[in-house]
């Protein structure tokens, strides 16, 4: 182990933790200066963002010929931002969920994820599959902004109809001082990108040299300390929007950048290559069926009141956790990886299921009784 590896993570930590603040902080006063939601801001802008790194290390993999970390960094990082993310960001505050993400934004992602297993049972991610999954995003991206545009201009076109005229008594002055905070809030965005990329390398860089000398394989670095490295960004940025209270950025970022992972970051090194990523049996029998689960986990804890509260979030974080021990076990080969195996799949795992049905079950049951309260007492 060298110190300066050691070194690398300490200032890639430092780096992630100024890069999230500035870009939070610029996308937040880009979102209300452009007039769109910071929903959308984290679906869109602050996803692809604090995608960059997953994507950087995901073409430099292929182009290594090290296809075990591409893969594992893209499925790694979006079961992290599912379990590991959203669990630690809803121990912070209980996040909120808007309908629109539940009906659009998660199904798509779910949607992705089992695409993803459905064009790798063939042990081979092809460029045609990468040109596919490139235009989803694109297609999703259009779609969101058109959207949430349409929506912010009805109000005010509604306003504008009622007012009489049009309002023409803005001042050239008025106009230039949102163009200048718009100036700002974009050098905040690119500073707290800069930051987040140049973090995330610097510590991915430090973690794999460590985890090389100490003999572990690709694809579990790849789905371990890469994909934790990488989704960093996500981390310091999700948590420092719960803290300034955009909790619906938080929880835009973490869908948005899964949808971004799975599209771009392995959809383009794919289409560059022409011969596609291949995709090892491990990753197609394991590691892609959790990242599904987990997506397919978090649409009924949506459900539920559109919060993700705390002991949800406390749920999702001891599941990932479940998940690293695993891998870690399955790497070393260690003797108590049958009986960690057994109670994982007999008793933890049926333990959750139960927990989350009786849980939606009985939020569920509070909000149609809240209704029905409500519906009583408006008079007749």
């Amino acid at each position: 182990m060298d110190i300066l590896d050691v070194g690398r993570i300490i200032a890639g930590l430092v780096l992630l933790i100024l890069g999230g603040e500035f870009l939070v902080r610029g996308a937040s006063a880009l979102s209300r200066r452009v007039g769109i939601s910071s929903l959308v801001v984290g679906l869109t802008v602050v996803s692809a963002a604090t995608s960059a790194p997953e994507l950087a290390v995901t073409i430099g993999a292929v182009f290594r010929d090290e296809p075990g970390l591409a893969v594992g960094n893209v499925v790694g990082s979006n079961i992290i931002n599912i379990l590991l993310i959203l669990g630690l960001s809803a121990l912070v505050l209980p996040l909120v969920v808007t309908r629109g993400l539940v009906r659009f934004d998660l199904p798509l992602m779910v949607a992705m994820s089992a695409g993803l297993l459905l064009i790798s049972l063939d042990g081979v991610i092809s460029a045609v599959d990468g040109l596919i999954l490139l235009c989803v995003v694109v297609a999703h991206t259009v779609m969101t902004i058109v959207i949430s545009r349409r929506r912010t201009r009805s109000p005010a076109d509604a306003a504008g109809s009622t007012s009489g005229s049009p309002t023409k008594d803005v001042t050239d002055e008025d106009e230039e001082s949102p163009a200048a905070s718009t100036g700002k809030s974009l050098l905040l965005v690119v500073l707290g990108i800069a930051l987040l990329v140049g973090g995330s390398t610097l510590l991915v860089e430090g973690a794999v040299n460590i985890a090389t000398t100490l003999g572990v394989s690709s694809l579990v670095i790849g789905l371990t300390v890469v994909a934790i490295g990488t989704s960093l960004p996500e981390l310091m940025t999700s948590i420092t929007a719960v803290r300034r209270g955009e909790r619906d950025m938080a929880v835009g970022n973490i869908v948005g950048s899964n949808i971004f992972n799975i599209g771009v970051v392995l959809g383009l090194p794919a289409l560059i290559s022409l011969e596609g990523i291949p995709v090892s049996s491990a990753a197609v029998s394991l590691d892609i069926p959790v990242m599904l689960a987990a997506s397919i986990a978090l649409l009924p804890v949506a459900f539920t009141g559109f919060v993700i509260a705390r002991w949800e979030g406390a749920l999702f974080v001891g599941l990932y956790l479940a998940y690293t021990g695993y891998l870690i076990l399955a790497a070393s080969e260690h003797d108590a990886l049958e009986g960690f195996t057994a109670v994982m799949v007999w008793f933890v795992l049926p333990l959750v299921a139960v927990t989350l049905i009786a849980f939606t079950s009985y939020e569920n049951g509070l909000r149609n009784g809240r209704k029905d309260l409500v519906t009583t007492k408006r008079p007749s």
